[in-house]
């Protein structure tokens, strides 16, 4: 008789034990569900995207090592073909001095970006990227995010109106994602490792979560206002999900105007850095339509309703992803504060190859 409890205490923790096999553990359990032929057809597309763009990196690193070897060889005959020592010398001096002064710039630079970005922590517009999904992405998914988030750093470091940016719900994962970025400990932006509900209890009713199925249209932006964008790469997997998250949590929702101004080609949903900086557009210019046309890729618009202003986005694949190569290249730029870049004068031997203009 005595043993009867310890039969019943021995069948409940085996309940327990199956119920929580059964319950998905990771994103890979969740995938296992079945999806629709269109999902899957966007998912093949995503990964033939992704091969073509491992593809492009090699070609480009490897282009990028071929023409450091060119330049290299074009210094050493310059200065072989000099007679003296003491020429050889004035070349080098002369090539370092020309560096030097570049680097002084760059540094110019990078103090002027570090004020304005200080002043927009301090005055500007607060906007909140929600980055609490990362166990609802891929790994892909999850560094096509990471990309996108330095884009909205750069572009709000370069915009006249600098906006206060904040990275919200900051650990596990997505932690560890965001300090793989170079020189993002440097960054004027507030990184904080708790929700922004939890972050922001005080301003609670100053939050606003802009999603594409809120019904309150978006027609000005209100300083005391702190406007939420949802950190989600998805292919379109999780449909509803912030603005159910934001319902729950008894705060605001609203939604861009652009069913105002131009007719979408597909679903009104775009990413991370659009969304930023079609805010940062707007806080410049006042103006929603001409935010829309210069920041949303053309193909992304209807025809009969996508005529191009002046000041359209020349390169729309960039401003979708940014992730390309050249935003890669502005970014670093922005953030040359490596032991690379300090090197640079001391050896005068490394050449710059990034564009320092956006």
């Amino acid at each position: 008789m005595a043993e009867e409890p310890q039969i019943e205490q021995s069948t409940t923790t085996i309940a327990t034990t199956t119920t929580t096999e059964q319950t998905p553990q990771s994103i890979e359990d969740l995938h296992e569900k079945p999806i629709s032929k269109n999902a899957q057809k966007k998912l093949k597309k995503q990964e033939r995207y992704e091969a073509k763009k491992a593809e492009k990196k090699a070609l480009e690193k490897q282009h990028k090592m071929a023409e450091k070897l060119r330049k290299q060889k074009e210094w050493d005959e310059k200065l072989a073909a000099l007679g003296s020592e003491e020429e050889k010398m004035k070349l080098i001096e002369s090539r370092r001095g020309l560096r030097k002064e570049r680097m002084d710039q760059r540094s110019e630079e990078r103090v002027k970006k570090f004020e304005k970005l200080s002043w927009g922590k301090l005055h500007g517009q607060s906007i909140i990227i929600d980055l609490e999904f990362a166990d609802l992405m891929t790994e892909s998914e999850l560094h096509s995010l990471v990309q996108q988030i330095m884009y909205c750093y750069a572009v709000n470091g370069r915009c006249t109106s600098p906006c206060h940016l904040w990275l919200t719900g900051c650990e596990g994962t997505m932690d560890s994602q965001l300090k793989r970025i170079p020189g993002v400990d440097k960054w004027v932006i507030e990184k904080e490792s708790r929700s922004y509900i939890e972050a922001l209890q005080d301003q609670k009713e100053n939050l606003v979560y802009l999603t594409a199925d809120s019904e309150t249209v978006l027609e000005d932006l209100d300083s005391k206002k702190m406007y939420i964008i949802g950190g989600l790469v998805d292919r379109n997997r999780w449909k509803g999900l912030t603005m159910k998250k934001a319902q729950e949590q008894g705060i605001q929702t609203a939604k861009l105007p652009i069913g105002n101004y131009l007719k979408m080609s597909s679903s009104q949903v775009l990413t991370v850095n659009q969304v930023v900086e079609i805010l940062l557009k707007y806080l410049e210019l006042r103006d929603w339509k001409t935010s829309f046309f210069q920041v949303i890729p053309q193909r992304k618009r209807c025809e009969a309703n996508s005529s191009k202003i002046e000041g359209d986005s020349e390169d729309d694949e960039q401003k979708e992803t940014g992730n390309s190569s050249d935003s890669q290249k502005k970014f670093k730029v922005c953030e040359a504060d490596s032991v690379a870049s300090e090197k640079e004068v001391e050896n005068g031997e490394k050449e710059n190859t990034s564009s320092t203009n956006n």
